[in-house]
């Protein structure tokens, strides 16, 4: 089964040229089918690349998904076309307002790491999407800065800075493999990192709440389970495509900006060479396993969605 999108959205044509089942909501329309509706909170100045990126992923099962695009309500982007954010996105205060639910809900991370939670602009309303998503949404995914926003707001689990960014790819182990989310995961798992910020394993075992599935030795914790919240919390990239680590270095060598090469990235960590993608396989199983058990325990009836 498909992910249904506009026609007119970007990643309509790219994901069709990739070969993944896309179609447009008209035809959706005529399907008898209950499409799993899953929320995209784009926090990322890349909007579109951010859209691909997640797009990919969940619109690779054999479920029916219902993809939807929100943005917080008074920030406003200067990043993305402000004629593409009014055709393809809603805000968050327009979804509050009409009491609809989500199956499944998104948050992405945003290039704010260094400022408190408190003190980004856009903080209160997003404790209102965290508080939306105990009554609106099955299943949340809140990704890199915005896990870690979740985490410190249902948990208190600080953000600590780092002295040096940590960026590359990076072994992980697989520390529950009996989870339905790492099914079929290696013990072994390369991922993509690149933040400025951490959060720390003591600290998560002080959390009684919260349980670790996926850390590294070098890079810390990688992925959270939060049950009661019905909430995964990944504080790395597995939606990264190829060139997105790429892309940042070069930004960054091309502005006069201190970085070194990305760990673990490029072939004998030479940047002239093509770098390659050894962690697409796990971020589709990762993103298929999370859509399964949204599938496997939401209502049929969306309208229940919040009742336990």
């Amino acid at each position: 089964m498909p992910i249904t999108l506009p026609n007119d959205l970007p990643a309509f044509d790219i994901l069709s040229n990739e070969g993944v089942m896309v179609m447009s909501p008209g035809r959706a329309a005529t399907q008898d089918i209950r499409p799993l509706r899953i929320g995209l909170l784009n926090l990322m100045p890349k909007k579109i690349q951010t859209e691909n990126q997640f797009a990919r992923l969940i619109g690779a099962t054999p479920l029916q998904i219902d993809f939807q695009l929100i943005r917080m309500s008074d920030h406003e982007s200067r990043n993305t076309a402000a004629d593409h954010l009014q055709s393809f996105y809603r805000r968050f205060s327009e979804v509050e307002a009409t009491g609809e639910k989500f199956d499944g809900l998104i948050i992405t991370g945003a290039p704010i790491e260094h400022l408190p939670f408190d003190q980004v602009t856009y903080w209160d309303e997003l404790t209102r999407v965290f508080e939306w998503t105990r009554t609106h949404v099955h299943s949340t995914f809140g990704v890199c800065w915005g896990g870690m926003a979740m985490a410190w707001y249902f948990h208190g689990l600080e953000k600590h800075l780092l002295a040096q960014k940590a960026f590359g790819c990076f072994r992980h182990r697989n520390l529950a493999p009996s989870s339905p989310y790492l099914r079929g995961f290696s013990d072994d798992v390369l991922v993509p990192v690149s933040r400025w910020t951490e959060v720390r394993q003591a600290e998560v075992d002080a959390c009684p709440g919260l349980r670790t599935l996926i850390a590294s030795d070098q890079v810390g914790p990688c992925l959270l389970e939060d049950p009661a919240h019905r909430a995964l919390y990944v504080f790395n990239h597995f939606e990264y495509d190829s060139t997105t680590l790429k892309d940042e270095y070069d930004r960054d060598v091309l502005a006069g900006k201190p970085i070194d090469v990305p760990v673990n990235y490029y072939p004998d960590d030479d940047p002239s060479q093509a770098p390659t993608n050894r962690w697409r396989s796990h971020a589709h199983l990762l993103y298929g396993n999370w859509i399964n058990e949204i599938y496997q325990t939401t209502w049929y009836d969306i309208t229940r969605i919040g009742e336990g």
